[in-house]
């Protein structure tokens, strides 16, 4: 499976010619060669993880491609058919198999609800967890998307992550809100913290990719 990183935290998979879709939002530029595409996940309502705009083009290339996303999102696009996952589901679509984790985002602040977010594993191999520090407990990950940068992150709480974890490898995602420095000092920090426990850390530009 080659994993592939664009801009912010829209990732993608592809296997055996198929193609997997996480996260197309707003800072993404409008992806293309989706003729393989077999699914869609979005890990929460928040637009930086998905927006009318991408998913219209993505469904002009690819119709009739299943969307799988936690109860908000389905509410937040409620124009679009949205099969509802959450943490513990498991669903495969060939030639991938999705497995849900966590199910709340990282709280920003105090005056802001807290909405739906799930984690997604991908064939038991690339575990991704949207915005949150959600760990795939008794998984043994090969690669870790790790998030770099957000309102809602501290650098610390992501270095804990990345130690809960254990991946072999990571790379940083969620960092469009970085400025250079300050994506390569998040990068360094989470490098350590993968290192820890006998991993690589990966400093994946968009459109970089990654084989498991």
């Amino acid at each position: 499976m080659r994993v592939t990183k664009y801009e912010h935290a829209t990732l993608r998979a592809d296997e055996a010619g198929k193609t997997l879709l996480i996260d197309p939002g707003v800072f993404t530029s409008p992806l293309d060669d989706l003729g393989g595409l077999v699914a869609i996940v979005l890990t929460h309502e928040h637009p930086d993880h998905w927006t009318p705009d991408q998913l219209d083009r993505i469904l002009k290339a690819a119709p009739g491609t299943p969307i799988y996303g936690p109860p908000g999102v389905a509410a937040a696009a409620a124009g679009y058919d949205i099969t509802v996952v959450k943490p513990g589901d498991t669903v495969t679509v060939e030639p991938f198999t999705l497995r849900f984790f966590g199910g709340a985002h990282e709280i920003i602040h105090s005056s802001m609800p807290v909405i739906d977010n799930v984690g997604v594993l991908v064939n038991d191999a690339f575990y991704y967890p949207g915005d949150s520090y959600s760990v795939p407990k008794g998984v043994d990950v090969t690669l870790l998307a790790a998030p770099l940068g957000a309102p809602w992150l501290k650098i610390g709480e992501a270095m804990d992550f990345v130690l809960a974890v254990k991946p072999k490898r990571a790379f940083g995602t969620h960092d469009m809100t970085l400025s250079v420095a300050g994506r390569d000092m998040h990068r360094a920090r989470l490098s350590w913290a993968t290192e820890q426990n006998g991993g690589t850390f990966l400093a994946l530009e968009p459109g970089d990719s990654d084989d498991i």
